[in-house]
C-alpha cells in the first residue's frame, strides 16, 4: 500500500512539473507553479526557510522521499529503470558506496555556489538538469504534436489549437541537455539510481540526514532466507543481503524491496536498538564484475554520443516580392540584459539555477540560454525574435529560485533594464535614403523621437533621438528595426536595474 501511494504521488509530481515546461501558453502556471517552487535547491536559493525546513524534517522522519516522489529527475530515472526491467528482471546487485565521488561532487558544488560559478551549479543541480532536458528535448516534441493537431483543426474550421514555432534557442545548452539525458538515461537503464547516489549534490545532502531517519526499511534476520530478491530489485544498490545491512544514506525509500520480499522479512518501521547496531561493512573492495559493468557503461555512452548528430532545418523567409529576408544577428552587448525583477545582473546570475522554466514560459521568444562560459545555460534577453512586452510578467511569476522577483505590470513598466543605443552606420534613412521611423512609432514609453539629421535643413533625412531617461530597455525598437543583419538601434543592458 505504501509503495502504491508513493508511486501515485511520484507520477502526479512528475507530470505537473513536466507540464510546466511543456506549456507554451503559460496558463498552467497559475495552478501548478507551486510545484517548481517546492524543489529543494530553488527553495534554498530563494531562502524559503519553510520549504527547506519541511524537507529536512520529512527526511529525518521518512528518509529520502523527496528523491523518490518530488524530484523530477529522480522520477525520470525510475521510469527509465522500469522500462529496463521489462527487458531483464531481478538485474540489480549490491555495490559499495562511492563516497569519494559523492562528497567530492558535493564539495565542488558548494565551492561553485560560493564562488558564483552559476554554470557549474546548473550542471550538477538535479532540478536544473531535468529542466534543460524537458525544455530542450521534450518541449519540441510536444509543440510538434500541437502543431499537427492545429493543422487538422484548421482544416475542420476549429480554433481549438494554434500553431507555434519550434526553434533552437541555444546549441550548447541543447547539446548539454542531450548529453545529460543520454548519460543519466544509460545509467538508469542499467543500474537504476547510480546518478543520484554518486553525483547529485541534493541526494548526498539528504542522504546524510536519511542516516538518522526515524522510519527505515529494516531486515528481519529471523525471516530472511537470503534469496536476494530485495538486492536484485534495489535500484539504489544499497542492500547487502549477505550481511543483512542497508545503506540508508543511499536508500531513496522507494519501498520496492518490501513488495518483492515474499517472506515479509523487510518492513518500513523504526528499527530497534539491536537492528540499529549492525556491523559496519568494509566497502574498500570492488569486484571485477562491477569494474566490467562500469567499463561497459562508459563504452555505451561514448558510442552513443559519437553516433549522435544534430540536423537543423532552416525555413527560408521571404518578403512580398519573394526576396530573401536576412535574419537578424545578435549585437555585441558589453552588459547582458536580464529580466525585470532580477534587480541586477550579479544578483540574477548568483541565484539562477538555469532550470529553463522562464525560457520555456516566455511568450515572446526573448529569453534564451546564454552561451557565455561564465554564465553558460543561464537565461539572458535578446530581441531578434520578439521584444519584452510591458504587460507581460510571466518570467517573474514562474521563477522558483528568487532570481527574478515577482513584479506587477506597473513596476515592470517603470523598471529600466537597459537603454537603447543608435548605430548611425546601420540606419536605413541614411544608408538607403528612405523614410523609416519604426523605432519611434513602436516605442511604448515615447523615448524615441525622429529629428532631422541636419538641424538647419528641413529636407534632410529624419533619424532617431533617444531619451535615455525614459527608455526601459524593452527592445521593441531593436526587434522592429528593418536594418539587416544588425539593427540600427539596439539595447545595452544595465548592471543594476533602476526605477524611472
Amino acid at each position: 500500500m505504501l509503495r502504491k501511494i508513493r508511486l501515485t504521488l511520484a507520477v502526479l509530481c512528475f507530470a505537473t512539473v513536466t507540464l510546466l515546461f511543456l506549456d507554451f501558453t503559460g496558463t498552467l502556471h497559475t495552478w501548478l507553479g507551486w510545484t517548481a517552487k517546492i524543489q529543494f535547491l530553488p527553495a534554498l536559493l530563494a531562502l524559503n526557510v519553510g520549504i527547506v525546513g519541511f524537507f529536512v524534517l520529512v527526511t529525518l522522519v521518512f528518509g529520502r522521499v523527496y528523491c523518490s516522489v518530488i524530484c523530477p529527475l529522480g522520477v525520470m530515472q525510475d521510469i527509465i529503470a522500469w522500462m529496463g526491467k521489462k527487458q531483464k528482471k531481478n538485474r540489480y546487485c549490491y555495490s559499495p558506496a562511492k563516497s569519494w565521488l559523492r562528497y567530492g561532487a558535493l564539495a565542488v558544488f558548494v565551492v561553485a555556489m560560493i564562488a558564483g560559478i552559476g554554470s557549474l551549479v546548473a550542471l550538477l543541480a538535479p532540478y536544473s538538469s531535468y529542466g534543460r532536458i524537458a525544455s530542450n528535448l521534450f518541449t519540441p516534441l510536444y509543440v510538434w504534436g500541437n502543431n499537427l493537431l492545429a493543422y487538422f483543426a484548421e482544416r475542420a474550421d476549429s480554433y481549438a489549437f494554434y500553431e507555434t514555432e519550434v526553434w533552437l534557442k541555444s546549441l550548447p545548452t541543447f547539446l548539454i541537455a542531450l548529453l545529460s539525458f543520454i548519460i543519466i538515461g544509460v545509467l538508469a537503464w542499467r543500474n537504476g539510481r547510480t546518478y543520484c547516489n554518486t553525483v547529485c549534490p541534493v541526494g548526498t545532502v539528504l542522504g546524510l540526514l536519511a542516516r538518522f531517519s526515524w522510519l527505515k526499511p529494516v531486515i528481519d534476520t529471523d525471516k530472511c532466507v537470503n534469496c536476494k530478491l530485495c538486492t536484485r530489485n534495489c535500484k539504489a544498490a544499497c542492500i547487502d543481503i549477505a550481511k543483512h545491512r542497508i545503506d540508508y544514506s543511499r536508500c531513496v525509500t522507494c519501498l520496492d524491496c518490501i513488495s518483492k520480499c515474499h517472506k515479509g522479512a523487510i518492513s518500513y518501521k523504526h528499527p530497534t536498538k539491536k537492528e540499529a547496531t549492525q556491523p559496519i561493512i568494509n566497502t574498500s573492495k570492488i569486484s571485477t564484475d562491477q569494474i566490467n559493468d562500469t567499463r561497459r557503461s562508459f563504452l555505451t555512452v561514448a558510442t552513443t554520443i559519437a553516433t549522435t548528430g544534430i540536423l537543423k532545418a532552416q525555413e527560408k523567409k521571404v518578403d512580398g516580392g519573394l526576396a530573401v529576408i536576412e535574419d537578424k544577428k545578435i549585437p555585441n552587448r558589453s552588459t547582458p540584459i536580464v529580466p525585470p525583477g532580477a534587480l541586477s545582473t550579479r544578483s540574477f546570475f548568483q541565484h539562477c539555477t538555469a532550470c529553463q522554466l522562464c525560457v520555456s514560459t516566455c511568450p515572446n521568444g526573448v529569453l534564451r540560454p546564454s552561451t557565455d562560459l561564465t554564465k553558460l545555460m543561464q537565461p539572458e534577453m535578446s530581441y531578434e525574435r520578439g521584444y519584452c512586452r510591458p504587460e507581460c510578467t510571466k518570467c517573474s511569476e514562474v521563477c522558483p529560485a528568487g532570481a527574478i522577483h515577482l513584479i506587477s505590470v506597473a513596476e515592470k513598466s517603470a523598471t529600466q533594464i537597459g537603454h537603447a543605443v543608435w548605430v548611425k552606420e546601420n540606419c536605413v534613412p541614411l544608408t538607403d535614403g528612405v523614410e523609416c521611423g519604426n523605432c519611434a512609432r513602436h516605442c511604448p514609453t515615447g523615448a524615441i523621437q525622429m529629428i532631422h539629421s541636419i538641424a538647419a535643413n528641413p529636407e534632410s533625412a529624419k533619424i532617431p533621438a533617444i531619451n535615455v531617461e525614459r527608455c526601459i530597455g524593452c527592445g521593441a525598437c531593436e526587434n522592429l528595426c528593418p536594418a539587416r543583419p544588425f539593427s540600427a538601434i539596439y539595447v545595452e543592458g544595465n548592471e543594476i536595474h533602476r526605477m524611472i
